[in-house]
Formats: C-alpha cells, structure tokens, sequence
C-alpha cells in the first residue's frame, strides 16, 4: 500500500514538472508586427545630410504602388545628400525581416562604390543628436549591395560599422567593413534580408533565410577612449539613402524576451 501511494505521488511531481517545463512553443516570441503599413510612412522620419531631422525638401522617401521607395526624381545631382529614414522606436532584442530590390539607374554625383549600396542601420543614435552634417548615424549598419558588373562579386548582407565596433569569435574587428558569405544579386529581383539581434550578446544577418555573418558584443568607438569601449545594447533602426533607387516592403518585427 506505501509503495503504490508512493509511486503515484511521483507520477504526479513528474507529471507536474513536465507540464512546467518551457517548450519551444512557450518561447517563441511575441507575433511579428508591421512596421510599415504600404500607405503611408507613419512611424518614420527622415534625417537628410544637411537638414534638420524631418525634414526631406527633394521627398526622398516616399510611398508609392505599396512600396516605401528611395527615389532622386527630384535631384540633379546627390551632392553627398546621404540620408536615413528612422523608425520612432528604438528596440533591444529582436528579429527584424524585410524585402528589398534595387531599379533604375544611380542618380548623378554618387559614389562610385554606392552603385546599388543601401543598407538598414541598427543600433543606431537617436537621430536628433546627430550633427547636422554628419553621413551617417553611429550604428551598425547591414549592408544591402546589388551587384553591378558579371565580373565582380558583390556580396549582400555584409557588415559595416560607422562609430562602432564589433568581436568576431572574441576579437575586437575595427575594420569598416567585413564582407559576408552571400551571393551577389545581379537583377531588380526582391530579396529578403533578416537580423536577429540579441541585445549586445549575438547579431546575426540572415539573405532569403540563410545566415551569412554574425558577430558579438557591439561597442561604440569612443576616439581616445579604446580602453573604455561602451557596449551598445540598443539603439534605432533606419534604412538608408546612398544615391542608388531602392524598395522596401514587407517590413516586420518580432520582439524577443
């Protein structure tokens, strides 16, 4: 009698802790939420170089057939106008997903090197402290490249780092830029770009579903100050304006616990 009152008190407690236990399903995240409604840019700004934030006297972003573009109708020349569109909400640890494609032709007085170059920055300043002249925000920047000749790989999905930093297996990379494992698109095809950002521990880049770069512990580049690197925990998401026509769609969000 003890023996069977003592067996079922234990299929109970296990019963009990099994029920309890996190499932993959428990852990998921919250749904994915539209940061973009295809109407209209509610929820973005512009910062153009040269400009104070709000303001987009050549209407560079602009919203048209369902897709957020980047256009230089209104430009004669790029005279280094490089701009970024911020989304009002800084964000720490998520997964954000979109869809872009390159068209048309670079508009003229642009880089040679920023021939379909866009990007989408995260991590990024609040867009009101940067300076009025300044290119870009400090952040981190996954680079979005179109390829522009058959001769010469452009891969997409790459990481560059304007005012930051970033460890790769546990070395601190200085570099600009570090290329990643990617294809080079050479058409006007959408292509969708994902990163999974874990606060200031993992980053990772993602080209149509397959991981292409990450990278760990994101600082700030303080000149003068390498001993005292600031780890960059979070930040705002832009997406960029470098002189070469892009679209975006399908822009979502997943914020993780």
């Amino acid at each position: 009698m003890i023996k069977s009152l003592l067996f079922s008190f234990l299929f109970i407690v296990v019963i009990h802790f099994q029920s309890c236990k996190p499932s993959p399903e428990n852990n998921q995240s919250k749904d994915w939420i539209s940061l973009f409604d295809g109407e209209s840019l509610e929820g973005w700004t512009p910062k153009l170089k040269g400009e104070p934030f709000g303001s987009d006297s050549l209407d560079t972003f602009r919203v048209e057939d369902g897709v957020l573009k980047v256009s230089y109708d209104n430009y004669n020349k790029f005279d280094n106008r490089f701009g970024h569109l911020f989304y009002k909400t800084p964000f720490s640890s998520y997964k954000l997903q979109l869809e872009y494609r390159f068209v048309g032709d670079q508009v003229s007085g642009g880089e040679a090197w920023a021939e379909k170059n866009s990007g989408i920055m995260i991590h990024s300043q609040h867009p009101e402290t940067m300076d009025l002249h300044q290119d870009f925000p400090n952040s981190l920047e996954f680079q979005l490249l179109g390829g522009v000749t058959d001769s010469i790989e452009r891969p997409t999905g790459s990481l560059c780092t304007p005012g930051t930093h970033v460890y790769m297996e546990d070395k601190l990379i200085t570099k600009h830029c570090t290329t990643a494992d990617a294809p080079t698109f050479q058409g006007e095809e959408w292509v969708k770009a994902e990163v999974e950002v874990y606060k200031d521990s993992l980053i990772i880049h993602k080209i149509n579903n397959k991981e292409v770069i990450r990278y760990h512990h994101p600082v700030m580049d303080l000149p003068g100050q390498a001993e005292h690197l600031s780890p960059l925990q979070s930040g705002y998401i832009s997406l960029q304006s470098e002189s070469h026509p892009v679209e975006f769609k399908a822009i979502q969000i997943q914020v993780l616990d």
